[in-house]
């Protein structure tokens, strides 16, 4: 499998964003990058980001865990920010980047984990913690799901995963623009383009809406079956954190709140001026959230 590194000059002076770099080898020699914050026996806040972002969608939620006394272990997904970039997008499927991180959780050896999981790293995440439960506490979603292609995706989705597999040029930092309520700076903008300094180091954000599970007969879909019956049984804290301005993922939450036992009695809330990437749009203020609600559970 063939792979790229992003120079690591590419991320010279990224605005708040001040984290050492961490690697850890997840298989094929490909190594991902994390960022590793707070104490090293704290309980783990792991924040697993989607598409096409990395670890900086996280900058502004980090340093509230960190003050709250949590580790936090905030990932780049292979194909992403820091991590090892392979080139063709056949190289990239859903079992793969379950794989790639789910042997991060273990190479690290994360106990006590609250998830917060956004776009793909709810697709990722949400398996990992159902797979491996013992290691999770609780789970936090936003703007995210578990698809297993029983239900066509609404128009706003098919629209998206057509533009993202036709474009000639994949625009990484004006799609999260376009996905805020914010009007990002440019400099905030470059931050988001910083991992891709050619297109051919694009290959996993341009594939990853293509993976979605859109059909029933899609080789994810069994597994996310088979998953959900492991979600419907889920008692322990789950809070749903979706936002006011997100076409894709909107009434989403209320199948979590509906259908997750843990979800029962929850503080969930629709964040107010949040687009799809609402941690950019109101990233403290879902931090703070999130800290509450481990504290109350």
């Amino acid at each position: 499998m063939k792979f790229l590194t992003t120079p690591a000059s590419a991320f010279e002076n990224l605005p708040d964003y001040p984290f050492a770099p961490n690697y850890v080898e997840v298989g094929a020699g490909m190594k991902m990058h994390f960022v590793d914050e707070g104490p090293e026996n704290g309980e783990v806040v792991l924040l697993l980001h989607g598409e096409p972002s990395w670890s900086f969608l996280y900058r502004k939620m980090i340093p509230i865990f960190v003050n709250s006394g949590y580790r936090v272990i905030a990932p780049d997904l292979i194909g992403f920010g820091k991590s090892d970039k392979p080139v063709e997008t056949s190289d990239y499927t859903y079992a793969r980047h379950l794989e790639w991180t789910h042997n991060l959780v273990k190479s690290l050896d994360l106990q006590n984990i609250t998830l917060f999981c956004q776009d793909w790293g709810g697709l990722i995440g949400l398996r990992i913690a159902l797979e491996d439960d013992a290691r999770f506490n609780r789970i936090v979603t936003a703007n995210t799901f578990l698809p297993t292609g029983d239900a066509k995706p609404n128009e706003a989705f098919l629209k998206w995963q057509h533009f993202s597999q036709t474009v000639p040029v994949f625009p990484v930092g004006k799609v999260i623009d376009r996905a805020t309520v914010s009007d990002l700076s440019e400099a905030i903008i470059a931050g988001y383009e910083a991992p891709y300094p050619e297109e051919q180091y694009k290959a996993g954000a341009r594939i990853f809406p293509a993976l979605v599970p859109t059909t029933p007969d899609d080789p994810a879909a069994e597994a996310n079956r088979a998953a959900w019956k492991k979600l419907v049984q889920w008692e322990k804290p789950f809070l749903t954190l979706f936002s006011d301005s997100d076409p894709v993922m909107a009434g989403l939450e209320k199948i979590f709140q509906q259908m997750v036992p843990g979800a029962k009695g929850q503080p969930h809330e629709i964040i107010k001026k949040g687009g799809h990437f609402l941690q950019e749009d109101k990233g403290e203020e879902i931090a703070e959230k999130v800290v509450a609600f481990m504290a109350g559970n």
